[in-house]
Order: C-alpha cells, then sequence, then structure tokens
C-alpha cells in the first residue's frame, strides 16, 4: 500500500489551518514506554481523558477502532481513534503524541514512533491527517521528530503556519532551475505522463513549483493539479546528494517534449483551420456551439441522460484487509486497460494509444491510493473511501477550468468505476437504462467510455454533451461506433426540453434545435446522398481483390469476438485472418475453461458460415499481462516467456484451448490454427506434436498449423521452418519492433517503428521466398497490411493474403484493383532496393 500526500482540496486555504489550542505541548509525552499496542492507545486515551477532550471509556472505544480498521498511517506514524458512534464521549477536539523512540509494533512489519491519538467530534482533524501525510513523505524530519527532546518540534510539525496554505509558497529543494512552459496546450495527461515517469525513474526528491503551489512531479494527479498554461513560470527543484544531476536529466526531459508538444499543436491548429464542409440549414434555427467529436449528421428528439446516483455502501474492514481488496481491484483493472491500450495501438497507433497510458497511469497514483487510504483510516469502506477519493479529486480537476483536465476528470470517474465494479460487482459498468424505444439524440453532462462503449446504435443516433473533449476515450469510441457526436457544448446544451427535435453535426460541432420543416427536409436529403455514396462505397468493397491482370488476393478482417464479424464481412471482409483469442483472458478476472472458449470458438465460426476463420492461439507475454495466470515477474517481458514459448511451459492453458479448437471444428467451419512468436524449429514441432496428439483423441478433422514471423530469427530461417508450417503469417508490428530494436507502443518513438523500413520489408521477401520453396502462402496481419500502399507493396512482395481492421478493408481492397501484378512488383523491388523509410514512402508519392 502506497502513501502520499494528497491532493489539496479547493477550499484548503479554510480546512489546512489547524487550531493552535488543539496541538499543545502539555499533550505531547516524549520518550513514551508501553508493553504492547493496546496499552499505548490507552494511554492515549487516557491523555484525552486527564485534558477534558473526551469522557472516561473513549479509550475503550479507540481500542475497539483498531479492531475494525488498522490505524497505521504509515512511515512510523500511527493515528488511533474512537469509533463513529461513539463521537457522544468527545467533550472538544483534541490531540495528543506519545513518542516511542524505540518504536512500539503497531501490527506486523509495523513499528510506530508517533502515535498521536484523536478525539475529534467535526472535521477538525482532517487537517492533521493531512499533514500527517506530508510529513510521511519527509522521512528526515519525521526521524528527528522521532527522537526529538523538544517538544516544540512536534508542534510546529503538525500545526504549521498559521497563514493559508494557498497563500504560502512551498519552499524549493536545494537545487533548482526556473522554466517557462513552452507547451502550447500547456501540462495535459500526456506530457505530465512523462513528467511523472521521469520523476519516478529520478535517485533524488523532485519538486515542480508554480507561485504558491507546489506538486512531487511522480504523481500525475498533482502535476494536473497545477494547471499549468504555455507562459507560466515554474521552478523545478531537486534535493540529496544526487540532486544536481537528477535535476537537470529531468529538466532534459521535461525540454524534450517541447517539440512534439509544438508539432501536436501545429497538427491541430492545421485540422481546425481547414473549412468545414457539409449540410447548412436552410433557415435560421437556434444553434449551440460544441466541439466535433465523431463525424455525421443525426436527426432525433433529445433525451436527457440524468447524471447516475452511486450509492457506495460503507463497510468498514480491517486496513490490511482492506488494502489487499483494494490492490486486487486495481490489478485487475490494470489488465483491462491492457487490453484496451493493445487494442488501440493496433487500431489508432501508439500516440492515440498513449492517452489510454496516461488514464491507465491514474491507477498508480499515490495521491489517489492515499486519499482513499486516509479515508479508511477515518472508518470507512474500502469501496466507499475509493469512491469519495475519485469523486473529490476529479472534481478538483474539473474546477480547473481547463477542458483537457476535464476530460481527465472524466476519464479518472470512468477508471473509478471500473475499480469500483471489482469491490462491488452490482455498482459496476450497469449501462444505461430508460433510453427510450425509438431513436434519439442522447444528451448528458459528459459519458464515461464505459458508457459510451455499451450505447445500443439502433437506440442512440447522435451525441451532444456539455463537457468532454474531442480526444477523451468517449469521443474515439463514438467515432468507432459511426455515432456522430458534439462535445463541451456547455450547459445550455442540457436545458433542452426532452423530445426536442435536434439535429447534431458532428462535423462542424453544432447542435440545431427545433429546425424547420425546410431544414429537417434538407438535412435529411444530405443524409441520404450521403447514404447513397456508402452503399455505393459497400457494393464495392465486396467485390474481390483482383488486379487488373487477374491476380486475386485475400483480404480478411483482424478480430476478437463473434459479434464483431457482421461488420467485418460487411466491410468486404473475406473471412478473418486473425482471431486475438487473448482477449478472452485479458479482459475477464479468470481463465476461461474449456467449455466456454468452444462456445466462443463456435460462435464465430457460425458468424463466418464457409469463409475462412485463423485462430491465432494465447499470445501472452510482452505488453500483454494477465494478472491471474501467475506469470513471473520478467525484466524485459518483450524477450522473455512469451507466445509460444508460454503455451509449451503451460499445458494448462494450451490443452484447453486446442481442445476447445478442434471440437469446435469438428461441427463444420474452415478453421485454421496459428501459434505465436515462433522463434524456433523444435517450437513449432513440439506445438504441432501437440496439436496432433489432441486431434486423435478427440477423433477431429486436420486443421491447418500456421505460425506468425514476428521475430527476424523467423524470418531467417523461413525456409526451414516451411516444412513443417501450412502457412505463414507475418505480424508486421512486432516484426518491426525486433528487427529495430524500438518498443511499439513507445509514443516517443512512434514514428520511427515503421514498417516501411527497408529492413524489415527485405525480411518479409526471406519468408515468402522460404515458404515458396515448400509451395506455402504467406499473409500479413499487421498493421502494414490495412495500409493501401503498404498492401501493394506486400502483394508485389509474394504476400497471397492480407488481414487488417475492417474499416480498412475497401480502401485496401480499391488500391489493389487498380494495379496489375507485374506493376506491384516493380514497386516492390524498388522498395528493397531503398535506403531508408523515407525512400520507401517517396515511391508512394511517385506510383500515385
Amino acid at each position: 500500500m502506497h502513501t502520499m500526500t494528497p491532493p489539496v482540496p479547493a477550499d484548503s486555504t479554510r480546512h489546512d489551518l489547524v487550531r493552535h489550542d488543539l496541538v499543545r505541548h502539555e499533550l505531547i509525552r516524549l520518550g513514551a514506554r508501553a508493553t504492547d499496542k493496546e496499552d499505548a492507545i490507552r494511554q492515549a486515551g487516557q491523555l484525552l481523558v486527564a485534558a477534558g477532550c473526551v469522557a472516561p471509556g473513549y479509550e475503550n472505544s479507540m481500542i475497539a477502532r483498531e479492531q475494525v480498521a488498522n490505524t497505521y498511517l504509515g512511515a512510523g506514524v500511527a493515528i488511533p481513534h474512537g469509533l463513529g458512534e461513539d463521537k457522544g464521549l468527545v467533550r472538544r477536539d483534541g490531540i495528543v503524541v506519545l513518542q516511542f523512540v524505540d518504536g512500539i509494533e503497531w501490527n506486523p512489519g509495523q513499528i510506530a514512533h508517533l502515535v498521536v491519538g484523536i478525539a475529534a467530534g467535526s472535521d477538525s482533524h482532517i487537517a492533521i491527517l493531512r499533514r500527517l501525510t506530508r510529513l510521511i513523505q519527509d522521512e528526515a524530519r519525521l526521524d528527528r521528530l522521532a527522537r526529538t527532546t523538544d517538544a516544540a518540534l512536534i508542534v510546529e510539525a503538525l500545526q504549521g503556519d498559521s497563514a493559508p496554505v494557498a497563500q504560502t509558497p512551498v519552499a524549493d529543494l536545494p537545487a533548482t532551475i526556473e522554466w517557462v512552459v513552452d507547451y502550447p496546450a500547456g501540462l495535459h495527461a500526456r506530457p505530465a505522463s512523462v513528467w511523472s515517469e521521469a520523476a519516478k525513474a529520478s535517485p533524488a526528491p523532485l519538486r515542480v513549483r508554480h507561485e504558491a503551489e507546489s506538486a512531487d512531479p511522480r504523481s500525475l494527479v498533482a502535476l494536473l493539479q497545477l494547471g499549468l498554461k504555455a507562459g507560466d513560470r515554474v521552478v523545478l527543484s531537486a534535493g540529496g546528494p544526487q540532486a544536481d544531476d537528477a535535476l537537470r536529466a529531468f529538466h532534459r526531459a521535461v525540454v524534450a517534449l517541447t517539440p512534439r508538444e509544438k508539432a501536436e499543436a501545429e497538427r491541430a491548429a492545421q485540422k481546425a483551420a481547414r473549412p468545414v464542409h457539409g449540410w447548412q440549414p436552410v433557415g435560421t434555427p437556434a444553434m449551440i456551439a460544441g466541439v466535433s467529436a465523431s463525424p455525421g449528421l443525426a436527426i432525433a428528439p433529445v433525451h436527457l441522460l440524468a447524471p447516475a446516483e452511486v450509492q457506495v455502501p460503507d463497510r468498514p474492514v480491517d486496513l490490511i484487509a482492506g488494502g489487499a481488496l483494494l490492490n486486487q481491484a486495481l490489478i485487475s483493472t490494470r489488465a483491462q486497460m491492457t487490453a484496451l491500450i493493445d487494442d488501440t495501438t493496433r487500431r489508432l497507433g501508439a500516440a492515440d494509444a498513449a492517452i489510454f497510458k496516461a488514464q491507465a497511469g491514474l491507477l498508480d497514483d499515490t495521491d489517489l491510493i492515499t486519499l482513499t487510504c486516509q479515508i479508511m483510516v477515518e472508518g470507512h469502506g474500502v469501496a466507499w473511501s475509493w469512491h469519495q477519493a475519485v469523486e473529490r479529486i476529479a472534481g478538483q480537476l474539473s474546477a480547473l477550468g481547463n477542458p483537457v483536465l476535464s476530460a481527465r476528470a472524466a476519464d479518472l470517474r470512468d477508471i473509478g468505476r471500473r475499480v469500483l465494479a471489482q469491490m462491488e460487482p452490482e455498482l459496476g459498468l450497469a449501462g444505461m437504462a430508460d433510453l427510450p424505444d425509438s431513436p434519439c439524440i442522447l444528451l448528458a453532462d459528459d459519458l464515461s467510455p464505459s458508457d459510451t462503449a455499451a450505447l445500443d446504435t439502433r437506440k442512440v443516433v447522435g451525441i451532444a454533451t456539455s463537457l468532454g473533449g474531442p480526444t477523451s476515450h468517449s469521443a474515439i469510441l463514438a467515432r468507432t461506433l459511426g455515432i456522430p457526436s458534439v462535445v463541451a457544448a456547455g450547459p445550455q446544451v442540457l436545458a433542452m426540453a426532452p423530445g426536442t427535435c435536434a439535429i447534431v453535426d458532428g462535423d462542424a460541432g453544432r447542435v440545431w434545435i427545433d429546425p424547420s420543416d425546410a431544414d429537417l427536409a434538407s438535412a435529411r436529403d444530405w443524409i441520404a446522398a450521403r447514404e447513397a455514396r456508402r452503399i455505393a462505397q459497400e457494393a464495392e468493397r465486396n467485390r474481390p481483390a483482383t488486379t487488373t491482370d487477374g491476380h486475386t488476393i485475400a483480404v480478411a478482417a483482424n478480430i476478437n469476438r463473434a459479434d464483431q464479424a457482421p461488420f467485418a464481412l460487411s466491410q468486404g471482409g473475406d473471412g478473418v485472418g486473425l482471431m486475438r483469442t487473448e482477449f478472452l483472458f485479458l479482459e475477464r478476472g479468470e481463465t476461461p475453461d474449456e467449455d466456454e472458449q468452444f462456445a466462443t470458438y463456435r460462435a464465430m465460426i457460425e458468424a463466418l458460415g464457409d469463409r475462412p476463420l485463423i485462430v491465432r492461439a494465447l499470445d501472452i507475454g510482452g505488453d500483454k499481462q494477465v494478472p491471474h495466470l501467475d506469470l513471473p515477474h520478467e525484466e524485459n517481458p518483450f524477450l522473455g516467456v512469451r507466445g509460444a514459448r508460454l503455451l509449451l511451459r503451460r499445458p494448462d492453458l494450451l490443452d484447453p484451448q486446442l481442445r476447445a479448437l478442434y471440437r469446435a471444428a469438428a461441427l463444420g467451419g474452415d478453421v485454421s490454427i496459428m501459434f505465436p512468436m515462433i522463434t524456433s524449429l523444435h517450437e513449432l514441432v513440439a506445438l504441432r506434436e501437440r496439436c496432433e496428439a489432441i486431434r486423435a483423441e478427440l477423433s477431429a478433422p486436420r486443421l491447418p498449423i500456421g505460425i506468425m514471423i514476428e521475430v527476424p530469427a523467423a524470418a531467417v530461417q523461413a525456409r526451414a521452418l516451411a516444412p513443417h508450417a501450412d502457412f505463414f503469417s507475418v505480424g508486421t508490428n512486432d516484426l518491426t519492433q525486433y528487427a529495430l530494436a524500438i518498443d511499439r507502443q513507445n509514443p516517443e518513438l512512434a514514428s520511427e517503428a515503421d514498417s516501411l523500413h527497408p529492413a524489415v520489408l527485405r525480411l518479409i521477401a526471406m519468408t515468402v521466398e522460404g515458404a515458396q520453396a515448400h509451395g506455402r502462402w504467406v499473409g500479413v496481419c499487421g498493421g502494414l497490411a490495412g495500409d493501401p500502399f503498404g498492401a501493394a507493396l506486400l502483394v508485389g512482395l509474394g504476400v497471397s493474403e492480407l488481414s487488417m481492421t475492417p474499416r480498412d478493408i475497401p480502401a485496401v481492397k480499391a488500391r489493389l484493383r487498380g494495379a496489375s501484378m507485374t506493376e506491384l512488383q516493380a514497386l516492390a523491388q524498388k522498395a528493397l532496393a531503398a535506403a531508408t523509410s523515407a525512400d520507401v514512402r517517396a515511391l508512394n508519392e511517385g506510383d500515385a
């Protein structure tokens, strides 16, 4: 359980003041001695009785409190206090301090040196708790307080200055550097997450101060709460023996982000400056301007989504048990976020996935965790405490008036709900109720990502929110679902009467209210024309990808679940070239058994009919970690036990999956099995032998067995692997990562992890050559397959099957239908002869 300074509330100028009569010299006992924890608590209680703070018997309430909630705060500090129902015993607020120089065991492994007994009939003790949690970060000062013979030092530490904190600048650490924020969008979540990671790696304590506000940069939330804007002057400081070196390293990390942030701002400005093309009303209906989040035009009556009142039960538990429950909930939620990050990286790229990485980083924020623990120490249940901590911090972020931070507040609340769902399943991601049966435009303050993902697109045809941002998770999901969406439209969007007809223009970021009949007719004509174009494209996308000289290439889809198959087929997919089975494991808290997997695979086969399905065996490891599989910690999981290596070491994972696949295929279907991360011939042979043993045991049909070519070793020895594999499928994302030694999910290096690098293309060419020598076919299921130019190169290299995100299929098919195989082969040869990725990309410009 981490401890960290809790966020300073918006009203800190009032509540962070500690009354001078609350901490008095005569209520501090230096050099105290006790036989055990109970004796120490009784002594604290007796001091409170003697001081007239409580009635006799309060010490029994303090002991009773300890039995239901551990009051050890951390770093040698314990804060025993009475039960909530015994507040009637409190005559006036008071604090007593017992100093145990030699320490006293509070719980196994927890030694208390300062025991702060609290009597509180109001919330005045909260200021003491805040100051104590700050002190916990200053180990040197706590050590002095634990040994001091001067009670005044303890009084000063607990009481602090009488001036409001908001008006008192926090002292910088000894080594300092001034820096003016030159990020055009200020310090928002993505750069703040980089600051946080750099600070966590620092060997010295660091501090960031803007005027009177200060933050420990290890805390993402604390950094965001500074609300730094472009032009703000900050002081970066460091302490300790390595202060100078640590500060320079941190400053380099901060400054290194400037070019990227400016480039991002320039791209955003260019995008914003583009003229808006789309529907324009005939008349002059009332209009609310917002921000475009998802394109398209929607017409429907509005439906106001009332904010859900979450009633979290408050069930106090022992802090040890509560901490374990919270920790497990965080672990499970991290696994969910890992699945989301992986899926987003594959669909949208590392830069967009970095948004979700920053969101997932909130789960590790020590401010959030410590505030939860503080509330638990006050005697509340872990789920209730977590919910309160999330709401307080999200409220503070929203109050800063920064739309980017407001969007992060929505993400924090959504992640909070995910964690809450782990602890209180009945309060989980319940979705929306009371939607009308007919199509509507949904109005809300904001939508969480989970709410957006669960929308029924037959009922919700448009979205307009008063808050939110176009880069939020919810906005991305709305685009994926194809729901026109406008965000940040202000409170006036919520003032529309339920049932009012409205038009949401997701292209222009406008909401038109109560349009005239002429406006409605015009808008319907515009939608109809757009739909006609879509239908025409739909018809074209179902044509085969046949080159002008008669060569047909299979174009399939990468999907995870059976319910995604209809959309993949509607986009013109010839089948599924990659079913990622790891999502069966990543999206849940336990391992699916054989019958559950069988049902999933059978549903996929039935959804595809007679179309081919290639199922990739469990691909876990690297960036995809599953807590409930109890995998050993690895310093570098990308180079560790993952893919085929894991399957061969874990027959408890491999065998049920193979049995489920063979059982499903025995009932019909065109099914192939593909194994990930093959690096050597003995792995492939061992896996084929296991397939054959299980097939024979079930009397199932033989299925084609293929392998992923994801590491240079497999590409180089493709000729040796081909006799033992029925097909190859190149994973260009991982192949690029390993060939170029670049983490494909690192947003700093995303532009350099280019699958069009000549080295990667040559590895693919070697793979094709080795496969063709033994009559095997080669497919590609990585990101390069979904790029029309990349697809053209791959086909020119001899690849005969491409599998991609469904939305990429129409453009890829069109590119291949517009060229001859001879032209594609000539293009591929030029690419192989190129020196750099830029040279390869220049061929696209010339070819276009």
